[in-house]
């Protein structure tokens, strides 16, 4: 995806079903300004739009941060000019629904954190559904310090995957986490030696593609859409995606290929 003035914030790049988008800003450890907002979003339009693509990585270029989140110097000149503060949520702004509200994003997403994920960056982290961590990964939310808040989703969705006392005390003083205590607390799904990070995200993106694509969808949607329900009312929901899966080729076929002892062949439909 390419900006109007040919500097591109964001590579985007498919093969086979899996997809590779990277903050791709490494001079300022992958700072997010409005025009990588603008082609991020023009990304996740493409990924939940494109069959082909079943898996999704993301992560920062270079070797120091996944992003440090909000470019503070562009936002700094926006409020010079006049620009409105911000709050929760990015309704208005480039690239809405960000990822932090792509509720319906039905296609998983592995973040490869390679280093600082700060702010937003940290935010990107939490709205993925696999976090993969170099074990010089630092984690933190430091909005608190900066007169902000954490407006693209930390302030709640730390709060509900770490305990409350825990998470409080990273968003009120922005103290920062290392990988082991992410990993300590389950916010991160594995921590690895740096130069381990790509062997092991791609045996969770094997894994995932592995998985029938219409089930993976399935059980992400109806997962985010539950997890706040009670049990009763989750059984009695009705699951787009469950739908598609129960009536199609590949439920048949997961079950063929078991008594007939070979790889299934999904076909997504």
């Amino acid at each position: 995806m390419t900006a109007p003035d040919g500097a591109a914030r964001v590579r985007y790049e498919k093969k086979g079903h899996l997809a590779r988008v990277t903050l791709d800003r490494p001079d300022v450890l992958n700072a997010m300004d409005l025009r990588m907002h603008e082609e991020l979003g023009a990304v996740w339009d493409d990924v939940e739009r494109d069959d082909d693509v079943r898996v999704v990585v993301l992560t920062g270029a270079g070797d120091r941060a996944f992003s440090v989140g909000q470019d503070l110097k562009e936002r700094a000149r926006l409020t010079r000019e006049g620009a409105p503060p911000t709050t929760f949520g990015s309704r208005g702004q480039p690239g809405w629904p960000r990822l932090t509200e792509r509720f319906a994003l039905t296609k998983p997403v592995v973040a490869r954190v390679n280093g600082y994920a700060l702010g937003g960056g940290f935010e990107l982290a939490l709205a993925c559904d696999i976090i993969v961590a170099s074990e010089r990964a630092v984690f933190a939310l430091p909005e608190a310090r900066l007169g902000l808040v954490p407006g693209a989703g930390g302030a709640f969705r730390l709060a509900r995957q770490l305990p409350l006392k825990v998470a409080m005390g990273h968003l009120l003083t922005g103290r920062r986490m290392g990988a082991a205590d992410a990993l300590r607390y389950g916010l991160v799904n594995e921590v690895v030696p740096h130069d381990d990070l790509d062997r092991c995200v791609e045996t969770w993106t094997d894994d995932l593609l592995r998985s029938a694509p219409l089930s993976v969808r399935a059980i992400k949607e109806a997962v985010l859409r539950s997890v706040d329900m009670p049990l009763e009312q989750a059984f009695a929901t009705r699951f787009v995606w469950e739908e598609r899966r129960m009536h199609s080729r590949d439920a048949a076929e997961g079950p063929r290929a078991f008594a007939e002892k070979r790889d299934p062949r999904w076909c997504g439909y």
